[in-house]
């Protein structure tokens, strides 16, 4: 399905928020960042579908970002959609939702369930809004990569079977995201919708940061002057070059201090489990989970969900506490986000 592009006098006149491609270099950059972001989602919606439905191969191919005009985009749509709104609540603010057509839900709900789905009942929509939240979740750790949104956040998603006419777009013009998706020789599209001002927030969190290159002083050499008395060899000399030092510079720590009170979310994780839908289901009151972890095994300490050290838990008066014994090197935290 394609998206319908805006005419440039239906941009001038009502986009107020996000430019499209063709107005300008600012709009061409913000596209181009936005067109980044959504290839990175597309590795990670592969990655998250087949580790929720293990034994099924997915393909997520040729994601696409367009501005799209609501009333000229909804006829592509199908009749029914599974909706799930997944909006931004903190840092960034606003509207942002998935759509997928009632064929896609019921097979994402049945490879993962393990049997095949006729009707998208309770089980099924969780089972939706789980995949969802899976990928919101590498979307923010997308978003937040280039550290200049921390603590973002969406609310949980919450999956619906409703008329197309009945879902809650963004309002006016809003910017799609277009994941075209194959399992087991059928295709279908999953939609990213999100309003313009999401999205401009969004490119701006993901560009990377400007590098401005400074020129450096142009190096002195001797004069030279033709005496009367003849021709002359010119006076060279040698160029004087500074030191070069190791480490960061008197201003770049100077600037560390603007950011010292900063608050960043910390969380201890005792450890994790894989368990399927229909186990999740059936957990009541006494129900034990076991995890990964050994009794006595250091635990994980993971700042805005990146595990930076491991240590070994403790009580303060009547209070958890935790004792680091381990930092990460650099490496080995590069290594948990692959």
């Amino acid at each position: 399905m394609s998206d319908t592009p805006l005419s440039q006098n239906e941009i001038d006149a009502l986009l107020s928020g996000l430019p499209t491609e063709s107005s300008g270099s600012g709009a061409e950059q913000d596209f181009t960042v936005l067109q980044e972001f959504v290839n990175q989602s597309a590795m990670s919606l592969k990655s998250n579908l087949e580790m929720m439905m293990p034994g099924s191969e997915f393909v997520v191919s040729e994601p696409t970002v367009a501005a799209v005009k609501k009333d000229e985009w909804l006829p592509s749509l199908p009749e029914n959609v599974v909706a799930v709104p997944a909006d931004f609540s903190a840092v960034i603010e606003g509207d942002h939702l998935f759509l997928l057509d009632e064929e896609f839900a019921k097979k994402v709900a049945g490879l993962s369930n393990g049997e095949e789905i006729t009707e998208l009942d309770d089980m099924a929509m969780s089972i939706i809004a789980e995949v969802i939240s899976t990928q919101t979740g590498a979307e923010i750790t997308e978003l937040s990569s280039k550290g200049k949104v921390p603590g973002l956040a969406c609310n949980p998603p919450e999956a619906m079977k409703v008329p197309k006419n009945m879902v809650r777009y963004p309002n006016g013009h809003f910017v799609a995201f277009s994941y075209k998706i194959s399992v087991g020789g059928e295709n279908f599209v999953l939609w990213e919708l999100v309003s313009n001002s999401v999205a401009q927030s969004m490119a701006e969190a993901f560009s990377p940061a400007p590098v401005i290159a400074k020129a450096a002083p142009a190096a002195s050499v001797g004069s030279y002057s033709a005496p009367a008395g003849g021709p002359q060899m010119p006076n060279v000399q040698s160029v004087n070059f500074s030191n070069l030092q190791n480490g960061v510079s008197s201003a770049e720590a100077g600037n560390i201090g603007l950011i010292l009170d900063v608050f960043m979310e910390m969380t201890v994780e005792l450890g994790r489990t894989k368990k399927q839908i229909k186990e999740i289901l059936s957990i009541g009151e006494g129900t034990i989970i076991e995890l990964d972890k050994l009794a006595g095994e250091p635990v994980d300490i993971l700042v805005n969900h990146k595990a930076i050290a491991k240590g070994e838990v403790v009580v303060i008066d009547e209070n958890f506490g935790v004792r680091v014994t381990e930092i990460l090197p650099p490496g080995e935290r590069m290594s948990d986000l692959m």
